[in-house]
Protein backbone atom coordinates (compact mmCIF):
# COMPACT_ATOMS: atom_id res chain seq x y z
CA UNK A 1 0.00 0.00 0.00
CA UNK A 2 1.46 3.39 -1.02
CA UNK A 3 1.11 6.70 0.78
CA UNK A 4 -1.96 7.61 -1.26
CA UNK A 5 -3.62 4.43 -0.07
CA UNK A 6 -2.66 5.24 3.53
CA UNK A 7 -4.18 8.72 3.29
CA UNK A 8 -7.36 7.35 1.71
CA UNK A 9 -7.61 4.73 4.48
CA UNK A 10 -7.29 7.37 7.22
CA UNK A 11 -9.78 9.71 5.51
CA UNK A 12 -12.31 6.90 5.00
CA UNK A 13 -11.97 5.72 8.61
CA UNK A 14 -12.35 9.27 9.92
CA UNK A 15 -15.38 9.89 7.72
CA UNK A 16 -16.90 6.54 8.73
CA UNK A 17 -16.47 7.35 12.44
CA UNK A 18 -18.00 10.80 11.98
CA UNK A 19 -20.93 9.72 9.79
CA UNK A 20 -21.75 6.77 12.06
CA UNK A 21 -21.96 9.07 15.08
CA UNK A 22 -23.98 11.65 13.10
CA UNK A 23 -26.47 8.99 12.03
CA UNK A 24 -26.75 7.67 15.60
CA UNK A 25 -27.57 11.19 16.88
CA UNK A 26 -30.12 11.75 14.10
CA UNK A 27 -31.76 8.42 14.89
CA UNK A 28 -32.68 9.72 18.32
CA UNK A 29 -35.58 11.48 16.55
CA UNK A 30 -35.62 10.17 12.97
CA UNK A 31 -37.46 8.70 11.29
CA UNK A 32 -40.45 10.06 13.21
CA UNK A 33 -42.84 7.60 11.59
CA UNK A 34 -41.95 3.88 11.47
CA UNK A 35 -40.65 2.73 8.10
CA UNK A 36 -39.89 -0.78 6.93
CA UNK A 37 -36.61 -1.63 5.23
CA UNK A 38 -35.93 -5.26 4.22
CA UNK A 39 -38.50 -6.47 6.73
CA UNK A 40 -37.07 -4.37 9.57
CA UNK A 41 -39.13 -1.58 11.16
CA UNK A 42 -37.02 1.50 11.81
CA UNK A 43 -38.09 4.48 13.89
CA UNK A 44 -36.32 7.13 15.98
CA UNK A 45 -35.71 6.23 19.62
CA UNK A 46 -37.75 9.10 21.08
CA UNK A 47 -40.76 8.83 18.72
CA UNK A 48 -40.85 5.05 19.18
CA UNK A 49 -40.68 5.21 22.97
CA UNK A 50 -42.46 8.54 23.55
CA UNK A 51 -45.38 6.97 25.43
CA UNK A 52 -43.07 4.91 27.64
CA UNK A 53 -40.84 7.94 28.29
CA UNK A 54 -43.95 9.98 29.13
CA UNK A 55 -45.16 7.35 31.62
CA UNK A 56 -41.76 7.09 33.32
CA UNK A 57 -41.43 10.87 33.51
CA UNK A 58 -44.96 11.10 34.90
CA UNK A 59 -44.07 8.60 37.62
CA UNK A 60 -40.90 10.51 38.55
CA UNK A 61 -42.68 13.88 38.70
CA UNK A 62 -45.75 12.54 40.48
CA UNK A 63 -43.88 10.52 43.10
CA UNK A 64 -40.51 12.20 43.56
CA UNK A 65 -40.22 15.70 42.13
CA UNK A 66 -43.64 17.03 43.19
CA UNK A 67 -44.66 15.44 46.47
CA UNK A 68 -48.05 16.49 47.81
CA UNK A 69 -46.67 16.08 51.33
CA UNK A 70 -44.00 18.68 50.63
CA UNK A 71 -46.51 21.01 48.97
CA UNK A 72 -48.83 20.61 51.95
CA UNK A 73 -46.04 21.52 54.37
CA UNK A 74 -45.29 24.66 52.37
CA UNK A 75 -48.94 25.69 52.03
CA UNK A 76 -49.90 25.08 55.67
CA UNK A 77 -46.79 26.78 57.04
CA UNK A 78 -47.92 29.47 59.55
CA UNK A 79 -45.38 31.84 58.01
CA UNK A 80 -47.61 32.06 54.92
CA UNK A 81 -50.43 33.45 57.02
CA UNK A 82 -48.07 36.03 58.51
CA UNK A 83 -47.12 37.14 54.99
CA UNK A 84 -50.80 37.56 54.15
CA UNK A 85 -51.71 39.10 57.50
CA UNK A 86 -51.51 42.79 56.38
CA UNK A 87 -53.91 42.13 53.48
CA UNK A 88 -56.23 40.01 55.62
CA UNK A 89 -56.24 42.62 58.38
CA UNK A 90 -57.05 45.35 55.85
CA UNK A 91 -60.03 43.41 54.46
CA UNK A 92 -61.35 42.52 57.92
CA UNK A 93 -61.06 46.15 58.99
CA UNK A 94 -62.87 47.27 55.82
CA UNK A 95 -65.60 44.69 56.42
CA UNK A 96 -66.17 45.73 60.05
CA UNK A 97 -66.12 49.48 59.36
CA UNK A 98 -68.03 49.54 56.05
CA UNK A 99 -69.64 46.38 54.73
CA UNK A 100 -71.09 45.22 58.03
CA UNK A 101 -72.55 48.63 58.83
CA UNK A 102 -74.05 48.87 55.34
CA UNK A 103 -75.94 45.64 55.96
CA UNK A 104 -76.80 46.44 59.57
CA UNK A 105 -76.92 50.25 59.91
CA UNK A 106 -78.19 50.02 63.52
CA UNK A 107 -74.86 48.50 64.57
CA UNK A 108 -73.12 51.83 64.00
CA UNK A 109 -74.74 53.11 67.18
CA UNK A 110 -73.57 50.08 69.19
CA UNK A 111 -70.10 49.37 67.78
CA UNK A 112 -67.31 51.77 68.58
CA UNK A 113 -63.62 51.84 67.76
CA UNK A 114 -62.73 49.63 70.72
CA UNK A 115 -65.27 46.97 69.72
CA UNK A 116 -64.07 46.99 66.11
CA UNK A 117 -60.47 46.42 67.25
CA UNK A 118 -61.56 43.60 69.56
CA UNK A 119 -63.57 41.92 66.80
CA UNK A 120 -60.67 42.27 64.37
CA UNK A 121 -58.26 40.67 66.87
CA UNK A 122 -60.75 37.86 67.48
CA UNK A 123 -61.12 37.19 63.75
CA UNK A 124 -57.38 37.16 63.20
CA UNK A 125 -56.82 34.83 66.15
CA UNK A 126 -59.48 32.44 64.87
CA UNK A 127 -58.00 32.59 61.38
CA UNK A 128 -54.56 31.60 62.68
CA UNK A 129 -56.11 28.44 64.10
CA UNK A 130 -58.37 27.79 61.15
CA UNK A 131 -55.90 28.48 58.30
CA UNK A 132 -53.73 25.30 58.64
CA UNK A 133 -56.81 23.11 59.06
CA UNK A 134 -58.54 24.55 55.99
CA UNK A 135 -55.42 24.34 53.84
CA UNK A 136 -54.73 20.75 54.91
CA UNK A 137 -58.30 19.81 54.04
CA UNK A 138 -57.95 21.59 50.70
CA UNK A 139 -54.70 19.75 49.90
CA UNK A 140 -56.32 16.38 50.64
CA UNK A 141 -59.14 17.15 48.20
CA UNK A 142 -56.67 18.54 45.66
CA UNK A 143 -54.58 15.37 45.79
CA UNK A 144 -57.71 13.30 45.15
CA UNK A 145 -58.75 15.45 42.20
CA UNK A 146 -55.32 16.21 40.73
CA UNK A 147 -53.43 13.24 39.28
CA UNK A 148 -49.99 14.76 38.59
CA UNK A 149 -48.63 11.53 37.13
CA UNK A 150 -51.49 11.33 34.63
CA UNK A 151 -51.24 15.02 33.70
CA UNK A 152 -47.47 14.86 33.03
CA UNK A 153 -47.81 11.59 31.11
CA UNK A 154 -50.52 12.97 28.83
CA UNK A 155 -48.67 16.26 28.26
CA UNK A 156 -45.38 14.58 27.34
CA UNK A 157 -47.11 11.91 25.22
CA UNK A 158 -48.85 14.65 23.22
CA UNK A 159 -45.69 16.72 22.88
CA UNK A 160 -44.48 17.26 19.31
CA UNK A 161 -41.28 15.29 18.61
CA UNK A 162 -40.20 18.16 16.35
CA UNK A 163 -40.53 20.58 19.26
CA UNK A 164 -38.72 18.17 21.57
CA UNK A 165 -35.89 17.80 19.04
CA UNK A 166 -35.61 21.59 18.68
CA UNK A 167 -35.40 22.04 22.45
CA UNK A 168 -32.81 19.28 22.84
CA UNK A 169 -30.73 20.69 19.98
CA UNK A 170 -30.78 24.15 21.59
CA UNK A 171 -29.55 22.70 24.87
CA UNK A 172 -27.06 20.09 23.64
CA UNK A 173 -25.96 21.40 20.23
CA UNK A 174 -22.32 21.74 21.34
CA UNK A 175 -22.36 18.31 22.97
CA UNK A 176 -23.73 16.70 19.80
CA UNK A 177 -21.00 18.39 17.73
CA UNK A 178 -18.41 17.13 20.23
CA UNK A 179 -19.75 13.58 19.89
CA UNK A 180 -19.42 13.85 16.11
CA UNK A 181 -15.83 15.03 16.58
CA UNK A 182 -15.13 12.11 18.92
CA UNK A 183 -16.58 9.68 16.36
CA UNK A 184 -14.33 11.14 13.65
CA UNK A 185 -11.33 11.08 15.99
CA UNK A 186 -11.77 7.41 16.83
CA UNK A 187 -12.26 6.70 13.13
CA UNK A 188 -8.94 8.48 12.51
CA UNK A 189 -7.23 6.36 15.20
CA UNK A 190 -8.66 3.17 13.71
CA UNK A 191 -7.36 4.25 10.29
CA UNK A 192 -3.86 4.71 11.73
CA UNK A 193 -4.07 1.29 13.39
CA UNK A 194 -5.07 -0.28 10.06
CA UNK A 195 -2.09 1.38 8.37
CA UNK A 196 0.26 0.23 11.16
CA UNK A 197 -1.03 -3.34 10.86
CA UNK A 198 -0.61 -3.21 7.08
CA UNK A 199 2.96 -1.93 7.38
CA UNK A 200 4.10 -4.40 10.04
CA UNK A 201 2.52 -7.40 8.36
CA UNK A 202 4.22 -6.87 5.00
Amino acid sequence: MNWTGYIITVLLSTFTGWITTWIAIKMLFHPRKPIKILGLTIQGIFPKNQRLIAEKLGQVVGKELLSFDEIEQKVTNPENLQKLRPDIEFHIDHFLRNKLLEVFPMLSMMIGEKTILQLKDAFLLELETLFPVLMKSYMIKLEEDLDLEKIVTEKVAAFSTQKLEDILNQITKKEFKFLEFVGGFFGFIIGLIEIAVAIFTK
